[in-house]
Order: structure tokens, then sequence, then C-alpha cells
């Protein structure tokens, strides 16, 4: 009889556990189902995020910080989001990281796993996870002071789920410049020490460390033919490798405002670093994306060396009008992963962004497309489309009549948003979007749509083109001309409940 007794007694439990697990993931799928929601992109549960920050690969697991306001769906003080993932596909939520301190808002910034702990803020058998990033001090900003922004360090040495704030922050003061910000840290191994690019006002600088605690500066880059529109931000310095082998050094820089498309947008120079200076070798601006929504965006660090891809993702948002888009509870969405590549043409350099192959496991059906009118069944898309002709156009449509429209026309790739459903939120929103295709010959498009977005990639990533759009109705019907008959149509599912 006891024993009977004992028996139901752990049934029941295990009922009651199994409904409650239930429950919260009904729950889960809840939260990340509203209008708008991303499927397959991250995005945060609720409020606002910018910027990712602190992106580094440690134990299996990839990190994704993001500038982050938990209080607001607006832009406000400052904390560092975090999200794991082993995969880049699926995302894994976790406490606020770094929150605001004494010392001011916690704006972009970088990590590093200190290997070699030099330092001395771990052990060499448990490395430190590194956290180098800028403070912003309100109050002093408020005064009107010119050195309210400084560089702070944290540190972790439990996988990043705990942090503790280094006690002397900050560790490097500005030198009397109010935009003095979003440190990007790496080893630098011929020179054997930390290399810092640091945003200055209308510059990159260049800083050099053995500890990550102690900085000097080293040099100055701000080339008089680059993007000036505004303020550059969130700079990235790291190596690609041609398909030749040969090696050269990538220099991301996000301004604001200034982009192609007006607002935001990410520029980057090819060229040679010393372990002192960055040389371009590159004379003409060139834009990451072409499209309105890829910002700010960096790649990891710490990728092992049989990965070998330098991976990086952006924020999928432009400050034109970020802060008054129509989602709830939450504001901002992060790109696709991608790959980063560096072709060689004639005595130029391109560097090309690629998908990331994990997403692969997102397909749960894949159909020819045959004819010019497809029905659509599902609003998580991926397109494989081969040209058949000079000019090519792609219409996606619902049952309200609101479009998106994608096509090559008088030598612009361009994509059209303004009868895409909800867009009287900013007038610029409406602008149709041209990218110069300069003598590129497009070949093939790799399209991902999701709820609301698009990201285009043509011929392997020559070129990219990202943009939001906010339909009132799923699109039902692509109408395509210009298009050869060898094409695939993808349907992917969702990566928050799958």
């Amino acid at each position: 009889m006891k024993s009977s007794s004992l028996i139901f007694i752990l049934l029941l439990s295990l009922s009651i556990a199994c409904q409650e697990k239930t429950t919260q993931q009904s729950a889960v799928a809840l939260v990340f189902d509203e209008p708008f929601r991303p499927q397959f992109h991250f995005s945060p549960p609720s409020q606002w995020m910018n910027d990712p920050n602190g992106m580094v690969f440690w134990e299996g697991e990839y990190h994704l910080f993001y500038q982050y306001y938990p209080d607001s769906t607006v832009w406000g003080p400052m904390h560092w989001g975090h999200a794991v993932s082993t995969d880049l596909v699926h995302w894994e939520h976790l406490p606020v990281a770094l929150y605001p301190d004494d010392n001011g808002w916690i704006f972009s910034g970088s990590a590093v796993m200190d290997l070699k702990n030099t330092s001395g803020l771990g052990t060499k058998d448990n490395p430190a996870m590194v956290a180098i990033f800028t403070y912003h001090d309100p109050i002093g900003e408020k005064e009107g002071r010119n050195d309210f922004q400084t560089q702070g360090v944290a540190y972790s040495t439990d996988k990043g789920r705990s942090w503790n704030v280094y006690e002397e922050n900050p560790v490097l003061k500005s030198p009397g410049i109010k935009d003095f910000r979003d440190p990007k840290v790496f080893w630098h191994e011929s020179s054997s020490q930390w290399i810092m690019s640091l945003s200055v006002k209308d510059k990159i600088s260049f800083y050099a460390s053995s500890n990550l605690l102690n900085w000097k500066h080293l040099s100055d880059f701000n080339p008089d033919w680059a993007a000036y529109g505004g303020v550059w931000e969130c700079p990235d310095l790291f190596p690609l490798v041609t398909e030749d082998g040969e090696e050269k050094w990538i220099l991301f820089v996000s301004i604001n405002p200034g982009g192609p498309q007006g607002g935001s947008a990410t520029q980057y120079f090819v060229g040679d670093f010393d372990g002192k200076s960055f040389t371009s070798t590159t004379q003409s601006v060139k834009w990451l994306d072409w499209g309105a929504d890829n910002y700010a965006g960096v790649t990891w660090s710490n990728v092992p060396e049989a990965d070998g891809r330098r991976l990086f993702i952006g924020w999928m948002g432009n400050w034109n009008y970020a802060q008054v888009v129509p989602t709830h509870p939450w504001r901002s969405a992060m790109t696709i992963p991608r790959s980063l590549h560096l072709s060689k043409i004639s005595d130029d350099y391109l560097v090309q962004s690629r998908p990331i192959t994990e997403l692969k496991k997102l397909r749960v059906k894949s159909n020819p497309i045959d004819g010019k009118e497809i029905a659509l069944d599902g609003e998580l898309l991926e397109l494989e489309l081969n040209l058949a002709a000079d000019q090519f156009s792609m219409v996606f449509l619902n049952e309200l009549g609101e479009r998106l429209t994608l096509k090559s026309e008088t030598g612009n790739l361009m994509i059209d948003r303004s009868q895409s459903g909800q867009v009287d939120f900013e007038e610029s929103f409406t602008e149709v979007q041209k990218a110069p295709l300069q003598g590129l010959e497009v070949r093939n498009l790799r399209i991902y749509l999701d709820r609301s977005s698009i990201e285009v990639f043509v011929n392997g990533g020559e070129m990219t083109m990202t943009s939001i759009f906010f339909p009132n109705q799923p699109f039902n019907l692509l109408k395509i001309d210009g298009f050869e008959n060898s094409n695939q149509l993808h349907h992917l599912r969702s990566i928050w409940h799958d």
C-alpha cells in the first residue's frame, strides 16, 4: 500500500512538472509570436536593443551581448544584455550582464578571452572573459564637459554568467574629446600585445596594451576621402585572406548619419596593419551593406582556428526611425549571422558577406519555383534564384494590396517598401533604396524573408542589402520576372518555438 502511494505521488509530481514545463513553453512561444516579431533573427524578449557588443566564443558557446535598456522600448541608460548560442541560430536569453554604475552608463565595446592571463584577472587554467566597454557619464555630459566618455573593464570567470567590475576603472580616460568610445580589442600575435580600435569623433585611434588595463596611443586613421556624414562609431580591425592566399587587414567603421540610404551604415577599408598603424590600400568609399538597416556590426573573437571563419552580426535598424518602428513590447533585431570573405578584383578588394551555413538547419521543406506567380504558404522563407535577363523584378504581395519590391533598373539594385504596410511613422522610411551596381553583373540572388525583414545576397555576397518592413498581413504571393526556372524556395521554421 505504501509502495502504491509512493508511485502515485511520484507520477502526480511528474505530471505536474510536465504541465508546468508545457505552460512555460507556451508562454515563451506567446512572447515571441507578436506581430512583426522576427522568427529566425535574434531579438530581445522585451524593451530596447541596439548595437551588438562583446561577441566572443568560449567553450562551445557564442556570446552575444548588446546595447539594452530594460525599462523602455526607446533608447535610455545603456546596459549590456546577454544571450548565448551553440550554433548561431538558436539563442538562450541570459540575465543582464553589465549595469550602469558610478562611472556611467555602459556603452558599446568588445570582449576577449585572456588566454595568457595577461591581466591577472583569471588564471591560466581558468582564463577570464574580459569585457572592454565605454562608460558614458550623463552628469558630465549635462554639465558640458568634454571628458564624459571613458573606457572600462569587467571580467567573468564562469563563462560570462556573472561579472566583476574592475575596481580601478576607468582604464582609459578621454583626452578631452566628447566622442571617445566603442573599443574593439584583439590580441595581435606578431607584436605580442593587445590592440584597441577606438572611435574618436571622426577618426579611429589605435591603442596598445600588454595587460588589457594600461593603454598607450599608437596612431590615428582618418583619410580625407572617407565617408564623413556624422560621428564614426563601432570600429573593428581584423585580417582576411583572399582566395590566392594574400592577407589584408579590414577596418569597419560605422557612421551615422551619412549612409548611402540616409542615416546609419557601415563603411570598410582594406589595407595593412603593422602593429602600430593601419594604412588603407583602397582609395574609395566601400559599404558593407547597401540597405538601410545594417548598422554597428562587428565580428566574433576567439572563433576556433578549426572553424576558420570571420563571423559577423549587425544591428538591423537605422537611427532615422529605430525608436518609432511599430513593434511591441520589444524594439530591434539583429541581422542573420554572416561569414566574411575577401576577394581581389584587378587591383581592388571586396569584402563579401554570406549567410552562415548553419541556417540550413531551419529548412522544413523545399520546392522548385515554377512560373512567374508563386503562392506562398509561409512567411519565413529562403529563396535561391538565378537570373535569365539583365533586368529582373520580384514583388511580394498580400491580400491587402501591400507590396515589397526588389528589382534591378537603370544600373541599380532597388528595394521599394513604400507600400509594404505600416510606413507612416517616419517620412524617409518610404524612400526607395538604391544600390549602384557599378558594372556588377547580377547572376544569382539568395534572399531571406522574415516577418519584418528582407536580406538580399547578390552573387554569393558580392553585394548585400538589408531592409525592414511592417506588413499588416503576411505576404502570400510572389511575382517574379527575369529569372530562370531552376530556382528554389525553402520554408523555414521559427527559432523560438520549433
